[in-house]
């Protein structure tokens, strides 16, 4: 198959070719569910999805938490997340951990929700005399089993915890079979990425290979996907990649790592660009990633701070490197609050 025009298309269904409007971003965000804030230094702030929207994302989905649009909870491998409250079943047939054997701990605090209605940590700790290191650990076990809700609406630290039923009294968390809710989120990850293999679907949504490929191979069984030798893609998409034609993409986006395209390559990029700065002298963590013309082709490396991180270098495995410097050191520059690197491709600027 073109990968020219895989890439092509996976950048225009991810909206990075060009902007999402109001209607086009709340399909693009559901496709792209649990969403999460900006890596290290959105704390607090409603979710996002960098570059795509052609209006204020942060300020949109703050909306959304505010009138409870979108809702918060525990998802991948226990990751924080949003989503849309009418995907809670769905979500909840992918992570819910039933409690089999809770804690005194957890039963305790079971019971005193239960008992007083919502509370927030604080609250807590003083009806029950327990210590915040404790509490928490038991909040978010009984998070994760989908029997409390914590309800974040604003971005305020002090937040309440409910019983799951009483936030969500309509919910059938029986409703969807895992497998059925594996199919769904598939045929959502096939859209977004044209073509995708297993291992990118589990670096993004932490579930585990085995079912993940037993749903790939029912949507194969059933025409909804087509096998390749480069993994699974819809059956419409394929028919269509013969006759798409679209201009290359031209663009440099420095992608932060809670990123829709980051986590489902994480697998790999943790690695790829490792040989380009794991031996400089200075910290290299890796802050951003550099997508660039719809290809992961560097990383902008330092160490994170609160605030502005430092940026003590790019990196990136592209040939003509030094043409494309002004552009890629302003895109750095747009997100990371006007700071420039230290230095580009090891020299100092």
């Amino acid at each position: 198959m073109d990968q020219d025009k895989i890439t092509a298309l996976r950048m225009e269904r991810q909206f990075l070719s060009r902007r999402a409007g109001r209607a086009e971003y709340i399909a693009l965000y559901r496709d792209m569910q649990p969403g999460q804030n900006v890596y290290w230094n959105g704390f607090g702030d409603p979710p996002s999805l960098s570059f795509r929207a052609d209006f204020d994302d942060i300020e949109f989905n703050r909306g959304r938490q505010m009138r409870r649009g979108l809702v918060k909870g525990r998802f991948a491998g226990g990751n924080l997340g949003w989503i849309v409250p009418e995907d809670m079943e769905l979500f909840a047939a992918l992570y819910k951990k039933p409690l089999t054997k809770p804690t005194g701990t957890q039963r305790s605090i079971l019971e005193l929700i239960g008992r007083e209605g919502p509370l927030t940590i604080q609250q807590i700790k003083a009806e029950t005399g327990l210590l915040v290191k404790e509490i928490t650990p038991a909040l978010h076990r009984l998070q994760e089993a989908f029997l409390l809700y914590e309800d974040q609406y604003d971005g305020e630290w002090d937040r309440s915890w409910y019983l799951f039923p009483e936030m969500f009294p309509k919910l059938d968390l029986e409703k969807y079979t895992r497998h059925a809710a594996l199919k769904t989120v598939l045929t959502r990850f096939a859209c977004r990425h044209v073509l995708f293999d297993i291992v990118m679907v589990k670096s993004f949504y932490k579930l585990p290979e085995k079912e993940l490929k037993q749903a790939a191979a029912a949507l194969a069984a059933e025409g909804v996907l087509l096998e390749t030798d480069g993994g699974f893609l819809n059956r419409a998409d394929a028919e269509l990649l013969s006759e798409y034609t679209s201009a290359p993409p031209c663009f440099v986006y420095a992608m932060h790592r809670n990123d829709f395209l980051y986590k489902s390559n994480e697998h790999i990029l943790k690695e790829k660009f490792k040989p380009l700065y794991e031996s400089l002298a200075y910290d290299c963590e890796p802050l951003q990633f550099l997508l660039i013309d719809g290809e992961f082709r560097g990383a902008v490396v330092g160490r994170f701070r609160n605030g502005p991180y430092d940026l003590n270098d790019v990196v990136c495995d592209l040939e003509n490197a030094e043409a494309r410097k002004d552009e890629i050191l302003k895109a750095v520059e747009a997100v990371n609050y006007g700071k420039m690197p230290a230095r580009f491709m090891g020299k100092e600027l």
